[in-house]
């Protein structure tokens, strides 16, 4: 046991390894991190200083995705065969990776061939009436920005040296689509880029071009869906079952982003969605959705009030939480 000045609260513990308490509980259940002391009468953990490697390495290896059964007797062996046994757990990863690749090229081809003998009906285009918010939070310089046209609404966050590089790219995007985008946010800089999430409105649809952890919600008869993904380590994992959301929302690298736009090749998201009238699509960057609880969320977005009045309430939750980044919204209601 650790002495007493060295004994941290599970409070403590859990603030200096960026996870939860009830993801230190479970870790302590499955015997990856077990406490130093737990009192008896009221079952409180207490955790040692010299444990804050063990538990940041726990979370590292659950970044990778690898499966809580196999990290336990990893911990206990000398470095070099840990670092022998992640090797070994890696290749198995993207030898999986190959298989299901061809698995996917395969079913690629055959949804194409369906694609080309269905025949799309065309539909009348549709009315936007658009509500906009960009507010800078506690950060030092804004680097979000937001566009809303007659038919092509979005939302970028930026990063790195340049304050103006999510504006330069959608307005890049604007005049010459993604590639545009994509060229414009190559003059950032080495570690500088943009996130970008794009909704273009043709006829009775909506095309998103997406790329980072922005988010576009669609809001019909009272239901929210999110009709994109995020673009994080963690939430990759998350989705293949490989990390709960208690660990995905308390992990220290949860902001982590692996697609974005910084001067490389990267290839969007690219989907669409049939409107009807009286449709809402709701444009968040994280400062949004990362600070507001999922039903804050949804009880802001589909209130009964005109988009303005949605952005800015939106803006004011935000606010009120606290505001730790920049934050941008748009809110589209189609008619």
């Amino acid at each position: 046991m650790g002495a007493v000045s060295d004994r941290m609260s599970i409070g403590d513990f859990a603030r200096r390894t960026g996870l939860t308490p009830k993801a230190l509980r479970l870790y302590d259940e499955l015997g990856l991190l077990v406490p130093v002391e737990v009192d008896a009468l009221t079952g409180y953990r207490w955790y040692a200083a010299g444990q804050l490697e063990r538990a940041r390495l726990v979370a590292s290896l659950r970044l990778v995705g690898m499966p809580l059964a196999r990290i336990r007797p990893l911990l206990d062996l000398p470095p070099e065969e840990a670092a022998a046994e992640l090797e070994a757990y890696w290749r198995q990863v993207e030898a999986d990776t190959a298989s299901r690749r061809r698995v996917v090229r395969t079913l690629v081809q055959q949804l194409r061939i369906e694609e080309t003998s269905m025949i799309t009906p065309t539909t009348a285009p549709l009315h936007a009436e658009t509500g906009v918010s960009l507010r800078q939070g506690g950060r030092e310089r804004q680097q979000d920005a937001v566009i809303a046209t007659a038919d092509t609404f979005g939302i970028a966050d930026g990063f790195g040296e340049r304050d103006d590089l999510a504006a330069a790219a959608l307005d890049a995007f604007l005049g010459g689509g993604f590639e545009a985008a994509l060229a414009a946010a190559a003059t950032g800089g080495p570690e500088t880029g943009t996130t970008l999430t794009v909704v273009r409105l043709a006829g009775g649809r909506a095309r998103i071009t997406h790329v980072g952890d922005g988010r576009v919600h669609l809001v019909r008869d009272d239901e929210v869906t999110r009709l994109t993904r995020d673009h994080t380590m963690v939430a990759a994992l998350v989705e293949a079952g490989e990390l709960t959301e208690e660990e995905a929302r308390s992990h220290p690298h949860r902001a982590l982003i692996n697609r974005a736009l910084a001067g490389t090749p990267v290839v969007p998201d690219e989907t669409g969605v049939d409107l009807r009238p009286s449709d809402r699509l709701v444009l968040t960057t994280d400062g949004v959705h990362s600070v507001l609880a999922d039903d804050l969320l949804a009880d802001l977005i589909t209130a009964d009030a005109g988009p303005q009045r949605v952005a800015d309430a939106l803006a004011a939750a935000v606010e009120d939480a606290g505001a730790p980044d920049n934050h941008g919204v748009v809110v589209v209601d189609v008619s």
